[in-house]
């Protein structure tokens, strides 16, 4: 689609405030900004935007994305935070590839309606919820993570759901990988009530 003289101040506009943004905006982003829809979508019909997702465009020009899924759920469901194998993934403490993103969200909190990627939803409590939250920046974007230790209480905690094979892999390779810290990992332990659980495998691992 070529672009039309008349609107080319309007990309031009459309296109910068993209680019101050980060090079990912929501369609609601967008309109807050001054860009109208219409804008938004000859920028995508004209291969200067691509949808990640639904209501979520990134410049073109940018380049790859190193984890479009992340980038994307971050943008689309900002509270949320990527946890369990998802969150075992990004610190390469698994060898799990995960089918859809895990996301913890508050109790009774809405879930998101999102077309893709898939999501895990799980509800923490409130105390479990705030505890070894870290951001991180992927291709611009801040990405809540919960940290490795954080991470593996939690997995401790769902373990019946993610399978204890997958958590006792992610309990080794996080001794190898990263600087085996015990004092954290016994106090999200008790964070996420399973302390008792996890004792004797990190006695074990010592």
């Amino acid at each position: 689609m070529a672009k039309p003289s008349t609107a080319s101040s309007a990309w031009h506009k459309a296109l910068m405030t993209i680019r101050e943004l980060g090079g990912i905006i929501r369609t609601t982003d967008a309109i807050q900004a001054g860009i109208h829809p219409r804008t938004l979508y000859q920028l995508r019909d004209s291969g200067e935007l691509e949808v990640l997702s639904r209501g979520v465009y990134r410049l073109t020009a940018q380049g790859d994305i190193s984890d479009p899924d992340l980038v994307t759920v971050a943008t689309r469901v900002p509270q949320a935070i990527i946890c369990l194998v998802s969150a075992l993934a990004f610190h390469e403490i698994t060898t799990q590839i995960p089918h859809a993103v895990s996301i913890a969200l508050a109790k009774g909190s809405e879930t998101p309606r999102l077309d893709y990627p898939p999501l895990s939803v799980y509800r923490f409590s409130e105390a479990a919820l705030k505890e070894g939250v870290e951001t991180h920046q992927i291709d611009g974007i801040s990405v809540k993570v919960y940290c490795p230790e954080k991470t593996l209480a939690d997995c401790f905690k769902f373990r019946n759901k993610l399978g204890m094979d997958i958590v006792l892999e992610a309990l080794k390779l996080y001794k190898a990988r990263k600087k085996f810290n015990l004092g954290e990992l016994i106090r999200y332990a008790k964070v996420c009530r399973v302390e008792k659980v996890m004792r004797p495998y990190l006695e074990a691992t010592l």
